[in-house]
């Protein structure tokens, strides 16, 4: 085989394999696009104003729209961390409206290793839990010596019992519940490294259930204060 021949069909197989390539990265795009607007849907289903405010962060998309006439937030984010063994994607709902708290509450089930999401692990004081509130749980603030409700937080728990809720936040500028979504495919991520996460799709009845969950917690703790006053 002459040099010439030879180079003709090592650059035919570079090209190929370029080809190839932008297939497949054009592939991947097709599908985020499809997956992000079935994910819209199923939030405009629940929240009929929501918005794709998203800043461009990686792995990070956030809808903001209005419920029962407070203001909402939604955000998937896919964790990528090296310490975990799979990536996750977790979905986090948020009432954006004040809550009558003196700090910042945090409830992390299972705490174990940094997240992208939270800031959990940059809060200093641990809080003693009151009855009520699940063994896994670990509760921090950001102020030494402020009292909580736990009482009332105690009895908005129920998203927490089927292992799946992540963390409970609550602060003067509202409530959050971080929920699992999904881990990513092992046979993908094990060869590839390519965190694919099958056909896990946002539920609009999950959706639903937490905002009413998160609604419920907050109008207890604004109710309970307005008592105390």
């Amino acid at each position: 085989m002459s040099e010439v021949t030879s180079a003709l069909l090592a650059g035919a197989a570079v090209l190929a394999l370029v080809l190839h390539f932008a297939w497949l990265a054009r592939r991947s795009r097709n599908r985020a696009a499809v997956a992000r607007a079935a994910d819209q849907a199923s939030i405009r289903a629940v929240i009929a104003d929501a918005e794709d405010v998203s800043d461009g962060t990686a792995g990070v998309i956030t809808w903001e729209g209005s419920w029962n006439g407070q203001r909402v937030q939604l955000r998937t984010i896919v964790d990528t961390l090296a310490t975990r063994k799979l990536p996750t994607r977790w979905l986090s709902v948020s009432i954006t409206e004040k809550t009558a708290v003196p700090g910042t509450f945090d409830m992390m089930m299972r705490p174990g290793s940094p997240t992208t999401f939270s800031n959990f692990d940059h809060l200093d004081h641990t809080l003693p839990k009151a009855p009520g509130f699940p063994a896994e749980a670990v509760l921090r603030t950001d102020r030494r010596g402020v009292r909580f409700p736990q009482g009332i937080i105690a009895d908005h728990l129920e998203p927490f019992s089927e292992g799946r809720a992540k963390e409970l936040l609550i602060t003067p500028k509202g409530v959050r519940i971080v929920w699992l979504l999904a881990e990513a495919e092992r046979a993908r991520y094990g060869v590839f490294r390519q965190a694919a996460f099958g056909d896990a799709q946002i539920d609009p009845v999950l959706i639903s259930r937490l905002l009413v969950s998160l609604s419920g917690l907050r109008d207890a703790i604004n109710r309970n204060e307005r008592k105390a006053a």
